[in-house]
Order: structure tokens, then C-alpha cells, then sequence
């Protein structure tokens, strides 16, 4: 995993998400999950691309099961678009990395 993608628990949440001043990436995953694991490389070259504008987290709902549960996540991967600490978008399963540009992109020039 690259230093561009940050793993982060339910305490540094708050602090890395909900208070950044870019956007945020939220990836909310289970390492036995089949298209978490199909994505992930997506999320990695996205990191890179869109370096310095939006930060990139994961956050593993096996061992943060209340951050996730406080967010309603029912299916993984789920993938949370946060701006000025609000939830922007979402997106729920495996889908092209066209999708999360589309989205990044208005998150950006939001």
C-alpha cells in the first residue's frame, strides 16, 4: 500500500476527515471482501493522480464496525466522497475507475 493512502480508525477520523481542508476519499472495506480487493488498485492509481488535491483514506469496517455503522454502511466497499466534513457522494460496490474520476472530479471543482 502506498504512503498515499492513509489507514485510519474511528479516533483519527474526526481529525483526518471530517476537519480536512481537501476532500476527502473515503474507502470503507474488509480484507476478505472479494470486490474491496477488486478496487483497491483503482484507489491506488487514483491516489497518485489526484495527489495534493484530495487525500485518500481506507478505513476497515472489521475493526471500526461503530464509525461504520454510525455512517450506515450495510454494504462494502463503500466509498465516501467528503467535502468541508460533510458526506458529498457515495458510491456501493465494485464499478470502473471512470465512475470515481467522474466523481473525484466534481469533488475537486467543487
Amino acid at each position: 500500500m502506498a504512503d498515499s493512502i492513509q489507514h485510519l480508525n474511528g479516533d483519527e477520523f474526526q481529525k483526518e476527515v471530517v476537519h480536512s481542508d481537501k476532500p476527502v476519499l473515503v474507502d470503507f472495506y474488509a480484507d476478505w471482501c472479494g470486490p474491496c480487493k477488486m478496487i483497491a488498485p483503482t484507489i491506488e492509481q487514483l491516489s497518485k493522480e489526484y495527489a495534493g488535491k484530495v487525500k485518500f483514506v481506507k478505513v476497515n469496517t472489521d475493526d471500526n464496525q461503530e464509525l461504520a455503522g454510525g455512517f450506515g454502511i450495510m454494504s462494502i466497499p463503500t466509498v465516501m466522497f467528503f467535502s468541508k466534513g460533510k458526506v458529498e457522494d457515495m458510491i456501493v460496490g465494485a464499478v470502473p475507475a471512470a465512475v470515481f474520476k467522474k466523481k473525484l472530479d466534481a469533488l475537486v471543482s467543487a
